[in-house]
């Protein structure tokens, strides 16, 4: 009988096994720390042997993950680059972006702070380190406490290219880990100004302020008329298989994109 009962619990564990999948996915904090794992979770609902592991922590580590092979799905708030397109290719393989939403990299300050507006110069000034007193740019007098996103994040990048002219970050700017760490820096300093993707608003402390006399919006980033609007990738192995084709087609289609909107992302039109 115990040998029955061991063929049997065999066979079961033998037959999960067939059925349970793991998608890893692997990249960009603004899509992973929030968007993302909502739509796992939903996506499970209807799929329940698959699980997923997914590790937030820049878009550069999730497009050097589809590189080296280590995750099925790279997420990434940049375009690849040049010289990471080639190393895929000299490693065999191709990354391929899907676009699954878009977004709004907010300029936050402290919900005290009287600037409630910035232009595109004055924040390059601010970011740079050449303006590093808030009475320069229509504040009350304090120094500028600047706070950035680490250098694998692909909004550190756009960020960069979008609104400091590719110049150097001030020598002063304090870089976080994600953004919920700059929401939380920014809420607690008075002083503070930083930048989030628009899923990351709703902190405690924080307010957007107007760039170039446009806030973010789902309507604004949708129409491009926020001036930092951007696109959000998955990127993968050319064209995706299996279970990734089958997340990533989930996310693009109505169910997925409600999700987007609700998480705080501009969904595809």
């Amino acid at each position: 009988m115990k040998k029955l009962l061991a063929l049997a619990l065999a066979a079961v564990v033998s037959t999960c096994s067939l059925h349970a999948s793991t998608l890893v996915i692997k990249g960009s904090d603004t899509l992973g720390a929030k968007l993302v794992p909502q739509l796992a979770e939903a996506y499970k609902a209807s799929h329940p042997g698959v699980s997923f592991n997914i590790a937030a922590e820049g878009s550069t580590t999730g497009i050097a993950a589809i590189i080296d092979g280590t995750a099925e799905i790279g997420m990434a708030s940049r375009r690849a680059f040049a010289t990471e397109v080639s190393a895929a290719s000299a490693n065999g393989r191709t990354l391929k972006p899907t676009i699954v939403a878009y977004d709004g990299i907010a300029v936050i300050v402290n919900s005290s702070n009287g600037v409630g507006a910035l232009s595109k110069k004055q924040i390059e000034a601010i970011f740079t380190g050449a303006v590093t007193d808030w009475s320069a740019v229509g504040g009350k007098p304090g120094p500028i406490s600047i706070y950035t996103r680490n250098t694998s994040s692909g909004t550190y990048s756009d960020f960069k290219g979008m609104a400091m002219s590719k110049k150097d970050y001030a020598g002063t700017a304090q870089k976080m880990a994600g953004n919920e760490e700059i929401a939380s820096e920014v809420g607690k300093n008075p002083n503070g100004v930083g930048y989030v993707g628009m899923a990351y608003l709703n902190a405690s402390g924080v307010k957007a302020v107007a760039v170039d006399g446009v806030k973010p919006s789902i309507a604004t980033v949708q129409n491009h008329s926020y001036p930092l609007s951007r696109s959000t990738f998955y990127y993968t192995n050319g064209e995706p298989a299996g279970e990734a084709a089958s997340f990533l087609a989930f996310t693009i289609s109505s169910a997925g994109q409600k999700i987007v909107q609700q998480v705080g992302f501009a969904p595809l039109k």
